[in-house]
């Protein structure tokens, strides 16, 4: 018999949180510069899966079950936790699951959710899947999930997914803070949580301040998405929210080790994002109770720190040391990129080999960004000093592969801003020179 204060389930399922079987929230001290503000991070890691979106795949199977559907083999493309959700409700409910995901999402995701029993389809796609692109996860899942016998349940357009947060989240912190919440923060991908829990709080307290987190454009934190991309995201609905600031990757890794390491704190990159946007809109003043959403642990990116802290990674003897975290300087404009292809740089497109001939600048050399991530590839340039711009659809996996290439020695490399959408939008032509 399942009694949750106890803490005695009597199925898996049962451990999923809700307003009597909340997640945890703790005060943080040592890295809040705060007076007056109390900050509380609510740790989603404490849900049966590993994460925050735990809430949402159960959403989707109940709403799907509640609705008639018939679910055998479930499938849906993702940026790791909803995968790794449905994955192990699945297996508790007999159902078969496959994900549609990056190459560019870390390794350790990756091979958690085959632990799962996920079967995966990997994709040279953005790290939060998005619409439109043809050999994307959307798109394959979308067709995968057209065939007898399968569904697709659509974290990214299913209400079922906000309203996951309108039934627990909000709930469990309203109830957590006594009703003396006045301000919300959360990390912005598919936007269920904060629109959500948002909703939710703000039918309890109009008062109460929503504020929203986002990464810059070519980051590197999975599982959230910057201003551009959200644009074309369901649940972003600006208007309903009292604050949006961005993050940079610098910024909000530096801040996820200070919580590792003076709060012990085990959060994941996108918890640092979100304490970090908290930092800079939340005011200290006397009475003011903030609780920011920690999505996940840090466990599932150890490849992601050993490129954004490689202080954490000394090299081992013989080896070279951990190649320098790319940045907001490495990013160029097209035109920039154009004139240093004129001067003899290199012009790399990291697309697939399909993209490429679909259609690409006449000096460009194809290596897919796949190539990279299996290990070591040939056809670069002798000389590691030799200048390399990289480019790719719209900039993120251009910008993936600069680690990569610095993994091999070379210095010189940057990465072309907006990829083939920006050069074309902006009338450059497929023949530079």
């Amino acid at each position: 018999m399942t009694d949750f204060t106890l803490r005695v389930y009597d199925s898996i399922l049962d451990m999923l949180s809700g307003p009597e079987n909340p997640t945890p929230i703790v005060r943080l001290h040592r890295v809040v510069p705060f007076k007056h503000t109390r900050i509380y991070a609510k740790l989603e890691w404490y849900n049966p899966f590993g994460a925050v979106k735990d809430r949402v795949a159960a959403n989707l199977v109940r709403d799907a079950e509640e609705r008639g559907l018939k679910l055998e083999n479930l499938v849906e493309p993702t940026s790791g936790n909803t995968g790794m959700g449905l994955a192990m409700i699945s297996n508790a409910k007999g159902y078969k699951f496959t994900a549609t995901l990056s190459l560019a999402i870390p390794a350790e995701k990756r091979a958690a959710l085959r632990t799962f029993g996920a079967k995966l389809v990997e994709l040279n796609d953005e790290l939060c899947p998005l619409p439109g692109a043809p050999e994307g996860a959307m798109a394959e899942a979308t067709k995968m999930g057209a065939q007898p016998g399968w569904h697709q349940l659509n974290q990214y357009k299913n209400p079922a997914n906000p309203d996951a947060h309108f039934r627990t989240t909000g709930p469990e912190v309203w109830r957590q803070t006594e009703g003396k919440i006045t301000h919300f923060v959360a990390g912005l991908g598919t936007c269920g949580t904060i629109t959500g829990t948002g909703r939710f709080l703000k039918s309890k307290n109009k008062d109460v301040k929503v504020l929203g987190v986002h990464p810059r454009e070519g980051h590197d934190i999975p599982g959230v998405r910057s201003l551009k991309q959200l644009k074309l995201a369901d649940f972003f609905f600006p208007k309903e929210y009292d604050g949006l600031t961005e993050i940079g990757n610098e910024e909000a890794y530096r801040l996820c080790k200070r919580l590792n390491q003076e709060e012990s704190v085990i959060a994941g990159p996108s918890s640092g994002m979100a304490l970090a946007g908290a930092l800079k809109m939340v005011p200290d003043e006397p009475g003011a109770v903030c609780v920011v959403i920690f999505p996940d642990n840090a466990f599932k990116y150890t490849s992601s720190f050993r490129k954004h802290l490689p202080e954490l990674f000394p090299a081992e003897a013989g080896q070279p040391p951990p190649a320098a975290a790319p940045s907001e300087a490495d990013i160029i404009e097209p035109g920039d990129a154009a004139n240093r292809v004129r001067e003899g740089a290199m012009l790399l497109d990291v697309r697939t080999p399909g993209e490429y001939q679909g259609g690409h600048i006449a000096e460009a050399v194809n290596i897919p960004l796949q190539a990279f991530q299996a290990g070591p590839v040939q056809g670069l340039p002798a000389d590691k000093k030799a200048p390399i711009v990289a480019i790719c659809g719209v900039g993120k996996r251009s910008f993936a592969a600069l680690p990569l290439l610095r993994g091999q020695g070379y210095e010189n490399v940057k990465s072309v801003r907006g990829g083939m959408q920006v050069w074309f939008s902006q009338g450059h032509p497929l023949k530079i020179r």
